[in-house]
Order: structure tokens, then sequence, then C-alpha cells
């Protein structure tokens, strides 16, 4: 008892330490956590009053009516483009995507889907100007395509590729294992199981993928460069041997220029991508949050 006595003051000492170095640390990891979301946040609403202040200031009707013309005219041509390159890259990276993504989740026992999934993780983290190169070198020059729609759409499905793969994978995942159970015990078998009942539960969150891919694709210029190439000119509708334009072109070649109608345009063609990120990010944002409600809804 006279040692257990003895010993209590010194243990609660250090009990009493621990607890201040407990609490000194927390704060300091509430107060980094702070200050990194102030930093990032500030950033990101500065650059945003920026595009959207200029973009404002240099947008008028001749801007979305009228082509480019030199360092003037409008950006008709790069809207239609940016729009045909973005769609024309996810029509061509969601069925693979897709179908790699219920590989994965429904098959991965196989010895494929470890190279499918370190593949994917790799892709991700190649420079989209090493896709653009590659795209060039294949098809560009190796195919003879020429700067042209497919090439530039095939290199933004390259790039959207993994984003889709991925969160299709995790998007049927969540999926309830009961849901599966019972499509088996009615007699269904794994195609109508997975493409039945599997993906139709797990589209929203699939959809998000595919729109968060979507924004990435419309935001890139890298890999165009070299593939689509420019043109002040609206697509006639050939695939191959045609440039095409497209906004992040303008904002990269024309903001350099020492013309202040070039930075107008510059700056529109910002504000026009930013706008189409936010929306794209807003509707993901909303499908996401639906299917978290629908989840909440059939599990309550």
């Amino acid at each position: 008892m006279g040692l257990t006595a003895a010993a209590s003051p010194a243990s609660l000492q250090a009990a009493n330490g621990v607890r201040l170095r407990r609490r000194f640390f927390d704060y300091l990891g509430w107060f980094l956590t702070v200050l990194a979301f102030l930093l990032l946040g500030s950033a990101m609403v500065w650059i945003l009053v920026v595009v959207f202040l200029r973009g404002l200031h240099a947008l008028n009707l001749t801007v979305i009516t009228q082509i480019t013309s030199g360092y003037g005219g409008g950006l008709l041509n790069a809207i239609e483009g940016t729009l045909i390159l973005a769609l024309g890259g996810i029509i061509l990276a969601v069925p693979p995507g897709l179908a790699a993504g219920i590989y994965l989740a429904e098959f991965d026992s196989g010895y494929l889907a470890p190279a499918i999934r370190f593949l994917a993780d790799v892709l991700v983290g190649v420079p989209s100007i090493v896709i653009g190169y590659f795209g060039y070198v294949t098809m560009v020059a190796g195919l003879g395509w020429n700067f042209s729609v497919a090439a530039g759409s095939i290199a933004l499905a390259i790039i959207s590729l993994p984003y889709i793969c991925r969160t299709s994978e995790m998007a049927l995942r969540q999926v309830p294992r009961s849901l599966r159970e019972a499509g088996y015990a009615l007699g269904a078998g794994d195609r109508k199981v997975v493409l039945g009942i599997c993906v139709p539960a797990a589209l929203p969150a699939i959809l998000t993928g595919v729109l968060l891919a979507l924004a990435i694709s419309v935001g890139e210029t890298a890999p165009l460069l070299y593939t689509a190439g420019w043109s002040n000119y609206l697509w006639t509708g050939h695939l191959i041997k045609e440039p095409v334009g497209y906004l992040t072109y303008a904002i990269w070649a024309f903001i350099t220029e020492p013309f202040s109608s070039a930075h107008a345009l510059a700056y529109a063609a910002a504000l026009f991508v930013t706008l189409f990120v936010l929306v794209i990010s807003v509707l993901s944002r909303l499908v996401l949050d639906e299917n978290a409600g629908w989840r909440r809804r059939h599990q309550g």
C-alpha cells in the first residue's frame, strides 16, 4: 500500500503530461488543417474571381457566335471542338472502363484482375503530355491520321479510362451482397445478376465517375496539342485528317500574345472551361448525393 501510495503522484503527473501532449498535438493538427484549408480555399477563390471577372469582361455575342480569326473573332469553333473531343473521349472510354470495373468487382479472383488494377493505377500517374506524344507517334504520324478528332478523342479516352475503371469497381463493390444473393436465389445467372441488378444499383456512382472523367477531359491541353492540333474553322464531320479547335488551346496560345484581342479570347476561353468543369462537378455531386439518399432509404 505504501509503495502504491508513493507511486500515485508520479503516475498522475505522467498521465497529466500525456494528456497535455495529446491536447497540444490535437490543437496543432487542427490548426494546420484549418490553415491548409484556408490557403487552398483562398487560392481557389482567387483563381475563380480572376477568371470570372476577366472572362465576363471579355464576353460578348461575337465570342459565342463567330469562329476565331487570327488573334480575334470568336470561340465558336473552340467551343464546338471541346464538346466533340470530350464527348468522343467519354464515349470511347466508358465501355472498356465499365467492363474492366465489372471484372475487378465481380470476378477479381482471376489472375488478370491484379494486372488490370496495376495498369489502371499506373495509367493515372502517366503525364498527359506523354499520352499525347504516344498518340502523335501512333495515330497522327504512324497511321497517317494527321491532327484529327479521332486521334484527340482516343487520347482523351486513354486518360479517362483508369478513372472510369476504378470508380466503377468501387461503385459495384458498394452494392449490398444481399441483392446478389437474392438474384441467385431466384435462379438468375452471373450475367443477369451483374447487368440486371448490380450495375443498375451502382449506376449513380458509376455516372459520377464518368462525369468526373469528363471534367478532366474538358481541361486537358497537352495531349490535344499532339493529336488534335488547332483549327480556326468549324468541324466538317471528318474523323481523320482534319484538325479541330478547342478552348484550352486558346488559353495556352493566346494569353502569351501581345494583343488585347488575343487576351480577351484567352480570358473568355478560361471562363468557358471553368464553367464547364463547375457544371460537371455540380452534376456529379448531385448524382452522388442522390445515390447516398437512395442507399439510406434502401437500408432503412
